[in-house]
This record gives structure tokens, C-alpha cells and sequence, in this order.
């Protein structure tokens, strides 16, 4: 399936990279906060006022996204997220402790559940065609575009708006701060949607070629697998990479980099978005844009007509994916 249409935010300024470009530098910071564009031309004002923050995100990248493939209506919304809402959510447990469990609105519960996202998005397009969110920790966004494939298949010629988002807030960082979720990478939040269709057009910015989701695979399996991705791609260009050096899996990420090939380059995606569980959302932003704009910029790594980008992901939990993206 080929992506027609995508836009994200993110730490790093990436919602108007398209047409003002972006540096990609390493966010140096312990918690990573998104930089919000100007919703105003995309939502209307009086109901911006109303939106939590990932709402706000969720739907502007999904209304860009749209915008840029010059569609409208799509035939199916897809949204991957592990958190959900998290501000309305501690928004209505403070008050349902204030307020001793009485005289509660109901706004924000409304809006702490983790279908908002899709659902809002929805509801501002007049879409009734089918909706849906996966929650299923790291593998939320994967599942989306698992679904969105699937989606594609049984109903050629449709479109497909799918996407992911997830915020860090000052209760969720303190509790995952406890747990040392943050040792080896900062803390980070993000919204992304790609527009994706089963032709490509002109305005295309690559294709996802697969998605492959493993859980708890032992080490042969697991490099059994890239070995065998990389033989049928014919060698793999750029490999994105959501593990650092510290991650307590790194033994699996080196055995995989090896069997894929020694001089392949290797960037950590999460040093520009930061640790949260739908960071591949983001990594496919940037491998699809790295894809349109035909040239790898990303500090002292200059890489120039990439062809085929892939993204490995995997996670304390056993949770490992593949996304394979190729220039159109």
C-alpha cells in the first residue's frame, strides 16, 4: 500500500517539513514535549478551545494528512495508541477524589477513553465508514496497518486514514520515571497519520511494503527473519532502529544488524521523538519523508537516493515489528 498523504508532530518541528524543511538533530532533554504547529488553519477555533492537547494533535496531523491527498472522506479511520487520553484521564480521577466520587462531570471521562482520537476525527469529517482503535501496547500502530492492508485488499481503490498518538503528562512521566521506563532513552510523546491507498499517484511518498509483528521470538528466529527480508528485498538502504545501546534486548538488535549486513547505516529514531510506545509511528514519518525528499539528512549521516528503509522496533514486554518502507 502506497502512502498518498502523511504529516506528524513531534518533539522536533516536523509538521510543515514538507514545505520548510527540517533538521533532523537529537532532542537533548530528559522529557521530550511536542512542538505544536498552528492548528487554527486546519480546526476551527472555537473547538480547538475544547480538545485536549493529543486530541488537538491526533486530529491536525490527520486533517494534513488528508489535505495532502486531496481527500475528503476516507473509507476506513485506524488509530493505534497504548495510553489513550491521559490528561482527561487524570483530570477525572483528581476530580473524582476532590469531589469524594459526587457532582462529577462527564467531559472528561468522555473523553479519556482511548477511541477519541479516531472517533473526534470522525465525527469533524461527518465520516460513518468504519472506525476503529487498536490498543495493544507497542503494537498498536503495527496492528492499524495490519488492518488498514487487510482493508486495502478486500476493498481496492478505497482510501484509509490510520495513524497513532500517545502524550507524556506530568502524572504518567512520574509514574514511568518510577519504574525506570526512561533509563536509556528520554521521554517522549507524538501524533502521526499517513493517508494510504492501494495505487500510488504523484504525490506519493513510498510504500509500505510489510509489516511483520513477532512476540517473544528466540534469537534464531528472529535473525532467521531479517536474513531472509533482507535476501528478497536485495539488501535494505538505511535500517531505523527504536533500541539504544542500553536496552536489555541490544544482544537481539546486534545479531539482527548483523545478518542484514555490517555496512548498512543505522539510526536511533528515538533521539528525535523520544521513548513512548507508538514511537514507530514516527519512524515511518521519517523514513517516508527521507523516501520522498530521495536524500537522508540526519546530522554527520548523509545517505543520498535511499530505496528501501527499514524499521525495527521491539520493547521490554518481548514485542518486536518490522516495517519495510520503499521509495515509489
Amino acid at each position: 500500500m502506497f502512502i498518498n498523504g502523511a504529516s506528524a508532530i513531534s518533539p522536533l518541528p516536523v509538521f510543515d517539513a514538507v514545505s520548510a524543511g527540517v533538521n533532523v538533530v537529537p532532542v537533548l532533554t530528559q522529557r521530550g514535549k511536542v512542538t505544536e504547529p498552528d492548528y487554527g488553519s486546519l480546526i476551527d477555533q472555537k473547538l480547538i478551545r475544547r480538545m485536549s492537547r493529543i486530541i488537538r494533535m491526533g486530529v491536525a496531523t490527520a486533517m494534513d494528512a488528508l489535505k495532502q491527498a486531496g481527500i475528503q472522506d476516507p473509507d476506513a479511520i485506524l488509530t493505534g495508541t497504548a495510553y489513550g487520553c491521559l490528561e482527561d484521564t487524570g483530570i477525572f480521577l483528581k476530580r473524582l477524589v476532590e469531589n469524594k466520587e459526587e457532582m462529577l462531570t462527564p467531559t472528561a471521562f468522555i473523553q479519556s477513553t482511548h477511541n477519541t482520537v479516531g472517533a473526534q476525527v470522525a465525527l469533524l469529517l461527518k465520516c460513518h465508514s468504519y472506525n476503529n482503535t487498536y490498543v495493544q501496547r507497542s503494537h498498536s500502530f503495527e496492528l492499524s496497518l495490519m488492518d488498514a492492508r487487510l482493508w486495502l485488499t478486500e476493498n481496492p481503490g478505497s482510501s484509509v486514514l490510520v495513524g497513532a498518538a500517545d502524550e507524556l503528562t506530568d502524572y504518567s512521566y512520574a509514574l514511568l520515571e518510577r519504574f525506570a521506563q526512561f533509563r536509556n532513552q528520554w521521554g517522549g510523546e507524538g501524533a502521526a497519520y499517513f493517508l494510504v491507498q492501494s495505487e500510488s499517484n504523484s504525490a506519493s511518498w513510498a510504500r509500505i511494503e510489510q509489516i511483520y509483528t513477532l512476540f517473544q521470538p528466540d534469537l534464531e528466529e528472529i535473525t532467521a527473519f531479517a536474513t531472509k527480508l533482507s535476501e528478497e528485498q536485495n539488501g535494505i538502504d538505511l535500517l531505523l532502529s527504536g533500541m539504544e545501546s542500553g536496552d536489555v534486548n541490544a544482544d537481539q538488535y546486534a545479531r539482527i544488524h548483523g545478518f542484514i549486513g555490517e555496512d548498512i547505516p543505522v539510526i536511533h529514531y528515538k533521539q528525535y521523538c523520544g521513548s513512548y510506545p507508538t514511537a514507530t509511528a514516527f519512524a515511518c514519518w521519517l523514513g517516508a519523508f527521507w523516501l520522498k525528499t530521495g536524500k537522508v539528512d540526519a546530522g554527520s549521516l548523509q545517505l543520498n537516493a535511499p530505496k528501501r528503509i527499514l524499521i525495527y522496533q521491539t520493547d521490554s514486554m518481548g514485542y518486536h515489528s518490522f516495517i519495510l518502507l520503499k521509495s515509489c
